[in-house]
């Protein structure tokens, strides 16, 4: 339970939390409060240990500026973003109140950020939720989590699943004091893409995260999921680039933002272990969720086809094109080869005829195409499908989308692809990196379309409904955010009938 303090108009707000007060700023008439920290820096004696909760301080806490980022890798210079930053309280929430008043009772949106668990940060400009959080009358709650091997390295002496264990930890740190900022923490939504739409998933299996959210909007799943001995086979190649063992003894001596450099050098030669680690290895893909029995005990298609999720609301979809901003940075983009397709469909087409049936069901398809299909299928499509049918096979309900409009940016050569979800979602168009994909001066087009996303997301966060009707396994009625919306039948009909047969597995490790 938490109070606001009275503040007279224009001035500092302040707001009395659990552990402290905290005095945030006024920004666009929102009170806005950042880098405030939901548990202890994960470092020194707590290095590699769950988050701790945070010891109480007196006084007021300036809470104007957002905390250092966890370590990062180096992808989209992220690694000099975390090694610039100052301190160790990288685990910190951020959050955009329209009404920062006990009693106001708004519902509350928590965005977990994506990046294929090896970054992100919760300060890029790109999730500022002030224009969520004022034109959706909600409040907006960002957060980080340890990402790579501080978060998801399966480490000896150390728990599985960090990061998750972080969610978790920010998710109790909302319902004990979201109330003092004018949120309901009865009405929770968690959202996120990517690896954040994957943490989503994962939350939902999670017992403990049972009763920290009522919603889950998850976008783009990343549908990853390693066994503890592809985990930890992993882990011992990341600490051997080091010259040391995958223990919390040998990885602690370690300095926090030196550790992700083992990570990228394996990622710069994960296909050499292909034999060893399968898909992942083609994918470079070195961390994700681990179900080691204990935090993580199922794949979220497991729990929630058992009913684990069914008195959530889920919001689930992804985007049409989601490979191809990947393979745009690969530089590969136009070229694709025949035998690059090849390997794609034989590492990650399903079943012992997966390769036949994705060249049959796309006969005009080129290596390009082919390469793009099977890829978005493995990774964000169908574990984003099959979550919906999961939740509806347990008895909850989800409501599917499809993002088919083409980002303008760069003469159009992106389509729908992965991640310009976000920038429409958070209405931040001219942000960041989304400025390559939307343009550097978005279209009426784009307002427009961001405007109806955030209204849908708003909505669904507020009653359960954003704006059309549930998934069912005979109409598959699909909300198609373009610039002309549609409600139809899942259009990737064909990638849906060749994966409908199969599960989403646990990544098993295949040799030593």
């Amino acid at each position: 339970m938490t109070t606001a303090a009275s503040e007279p108009a224009g001035s500092a707000p302040e707001v009395r939390t659990a552990t402290g007060t905290l005095r945030g700023c006024v920004e666009k008439g929102l009170a806005v409060f950042r880098g405030i920290p939901f548990a202890e820096p994960p470092v020194d004696q707590l290095r590699f240990a769950a988050p701790q909760p945070v010891t109480a301080w007196d006084g007021v806490r300036t809470a104007v500026s957002y905390g250092p980022p966890p370590p990062q890798a180096a992808h989209f210079g992220m690694d000099a973003l975390s090694r610039n930053s100052v301190g160790a309280d990288w685990l910190t929430v951020n959050v955009w109140s329209p009404e920062p008043y006990p009693g106001a009772g708004l519902p509350v949106l928590v965005w977990i950020p994506g990046g294929a668990y090896s970054i992100g940060m919760s300060c890029l400009p790109e999730y500022d939720g002030a224009r969520l959080a004022r034109e959706g009358g909600v409040v907006v709650v960002t957060l980080n989590y340890r990402v790579g091997i501080e978060g998801f390295a399966h480490i000896d002496g150390a728990p599985a699943n960090r990061g998750l264990l972080d969610q978790v930890a920010a998710l109790e740190w909302v319902r004990d004091n979201i109330r003092g900022f004018g949120g309901d923490p009865d009405q929770v939504t968690v959202f996120g893409q990517s690896a954040g739409g994957g943490s989503v998933a994962t939350l939902l299996a999670m017992p403990r995260a049972a009763g920290l959210f009522r919603r889950a909007i998850a976008q783009s799943v990343q549908g990853t999921f390693f066994s503890p001995a592809l985990a930890a086979d992993i882990a011992a190649a990341c600490a051997a680039e080091l010259g040391l063992r995958p223990t919390v003894a040998d990885l602690a001596t370690v300095d926090p933002n030196r550790l992700p450099t083992a990570g990228d050098a394996i990622t710069a030669k994960s296909a050499s272990f292909a034999e060893r680690w399968g898909p992942i290895a083609h994918r470079s893909i070195p961390f994700s969720p681990v179900v080691d029995g204990d935090v993580l005990s199922d794949t979220p298609w497991q729990a929630l086809a058992r009913g684990a999720g069914r008195d959530i609301d889920i919001l689930v979809g992804h985007t049409r094109d989601e490979q191809r901003l990947l393979t745009a940075l690969d530089g590969m983009l136009g070229q694709v080869t025949e035998e690059q397709a090849e390997t794609a469909l034989r590492v990650c087409a399903p079943g012992p005829d997966g390769v036949r049936r994705y060249r049959d069901g796309f006969p005009d398809a080129g290596p390009d195409e082919l390469y793009e299909l099977v890829c978005s299928d493995w990774v964000f499509r169908m574990p984003s499908l099959h979550l919906a049918t999961a939740q509806i096979t347990g008895g909850g309900r989800a409501h599917l989308y499809e993002l088919t409009w083409s980002a303008p940016g760069m003469g159009g050569v992106f389509g729908a692809c992965h991640g310009l979800d976000v920038p429409l979602v958070f209405g931040n168009l001219e942000s960041g990196q989304p400025a390559a994909l939307i343009g550097e001066s978005p279209s009426p087009a784009a307002e427009e379309l961001s405007a109806r996303m955030r209204t849908a997301w708003t909505a669904f966060a507020t009653h359960g409904d954003p704006g059309w009707a549930p998934y069912d396994a005979e109409q598959r009625l699909t909300h198609l955010f373009d610039t002309r919306p549609a409600v139809t039948t899942y259009p990737e009909e064909t990638s849906r009938l060749i994966w409908q047969d199969h599960s989403i597995p646990v990544l098993p490790l295949i040799g030593r």
